[in-house]
């Protein structure tokens, strides 16, 4: 695979972050990892499954303190905090990428699950 066609799929593993509220954004890293050959893509297929996952154990965990009328105010920084990364993480790996599309990104503050 060609490095513009490495960079493409690459960049769009990436982005479809942005839409998470449809199946795109599990659909898309998915379907890449398993048709692609390249390992640059299918490894940040993989890093982009594990950040969408860890944005939902973090919302999961953020939904339980909500819950639990003590800590609304924890809940509500940490709702910001992870806005802010589900919005800003993306388009760092986005550009790094682009820059230089032979390497993967790894997002920081997640657990690699898969």
């Amino acid at each position: 695979m060609d490095s513009d066609q490495r960079k493409i799929l690459s960049i769009l593993c990436h982005a479809s972050v942005f839409l998470s509220w449809t199946l795109l954004a599990v659909g898309i890293p998915v379907a890449l990892f398993l048709l692609v050959d390249d390992q640059a893509v299918k490894t940040n297929a993989r890093e982009v499954l594990n950040f969408y996952i860890n944005l939902l154990i973090y919302g999961a965990l953020i939904g339980v303190l909500w819950a639990l009328v003590i800590t609304i105010p924890v809940a509500f920084v940490l709702g910001i905090l992870v806005g802010i990364a589900n919005v800003v993480l993306p388009i760092l790996a986005i550009l790094k990428v682009a820059s230089n599309p032979d390497q993967s990104y790894r997002y920081p503050f997640i657990i690699h699950l898969l």
